[in-house]
């Protein structure tokens, strides 16, 4: 009696893979991304995402220590990376107090009154941005122009994003040079697609997510749009126009990606990315806002428990279909 079997839960089999290292992970593959962001926006950039993460990453803490009363988590770095994300999809001239009541809503509302990481149903950055974009459209459509520097961020020269133009002229007003440099109006999720290529070249590289969301959704963008520009010239730019504009390749690479908002299987996960690719311009062409991508996100972010509940991988030891 003295040698107990002892079977504790699963897993029993442990990769070496912790939130810890996942999140930062994707932090350090958004630093080339920052650094553009920068070099075109200067202080605007550095205070947005300064302040965005430290008023997430203080949120968190406040709620989990005061208000839930249980173990503080936020060196996990998942708080940082919501702040750090909500922050790329601002404007660079954002009031302080709007980027704090944002980062409140974001973690507050999206992440911890779910029940914290792994219970929230939806991106926590992109549900703090469309609490922003539907509470101050004024401010949230007032983009400064890029390295339109002055003394005080908040004092920037703004102007139209090329989707905003391409929606309300219609054209190919957009430089594609310029568009994948990063030298275009809108927010930090809007410029430099080299910058975002890297990113995820490192995040597949190393592992941290698959290939089969960014590539599902890009090429769906890429063919859906094509196809629309096909059949309908007049209402639809060219398909390499919507993919360097906007926020397509962050919401693609960093944001659809979020392990607790995404299917877990392959096929979903490809299921998941069609989705919000085909929403994404169906939100761009026939909607009223020139940006779809976090809304199409939110929307199969809805959708996922479905597609897990539909597409499920075959159980250890079971018998083949």
């Amino acid at each position: 009696m003295d040698n107990k079997f002892i079977i504790s839960s699963s897993p029993h089999i442990h990769s070496g893979d912790t939130i810890h290292k996942k999140m930062y992970g994707v932090l350090i593959a958004l630093i080339p991304y920052f650094f553009v962001a920068l070099y075109f926006y200067g202080l605007g950039a550095f205070m947005v995402t300064l302040i965005a993460a430290t008023t997430c990453v203080l949120t968190e803490y406040v709620t989990q220590k005061i208000v839930l009363k249980k173990s503080v988590t936020i060196a996990d770095g998942s708080a940082l990376l919501t702040g750090v994300l909500l922050g790329f999809n601002l404007p660079s001239n954002l009031p302080i107090w709007i980027i704090m009541l944002g980062s409140l809503f974001a973690i507050g509302v999206g992440k911890m009154s779910f029940g914290g990481l792994g219970n929230n149903p939806f991106n926590p950055a992109l549900v703090g941005r469309v609490f922003l974009m539907f509470s101050f459209p004024a401010q949230m459509s007032s983009w400064p122009r890029p390295m339109a520097w002055n003394t005080s961020y908040l004092d920037a020269e703004t102007g139209a994003t090329p989707l905003a133009m391409i929606k309300e002229y219609f054209g190919e007003l957009s430089n594609i040079t310029e568009s994948f440099r990063g030298n275009i109006g809108g927010s930090f999720g809007e410029i430099s697609a080299i910058a975002l290529l890297i990113g995820l070249a490192y995040l597949l590289i190393t592992k941290i997510i698959k290939w089969h969301i960014p590539v599902s959704i890009l090429v769906t963008v890429f063919v859906f749009a094509g196809f629309l520009h096909w059949i309908y010239p007049e209402g639809c730019v060219s398909p390499v126009i919507h993919l360097l504009t906007g926020g397509i390749m962050l919401g693609a690479i960093f944001m659809a990606t979020d392990y607790v908002t995404s299917p877990m299987t392959p096929s979903g996960m490809i299921i998941y990315g069609v989705g919000i690719g085909v929403l994404t311009i169906v939100i761009r062409v026939f909607g009223a806002y020139p940006e779809g991508v976090a809304f199409a996100i939110l929307i199969m972010n809805a959708f996922t428990p479905l597609i897990n509940a539909c597409v499920k991988p075959k159980r250890f030891g079971g018998e083949k279909k």
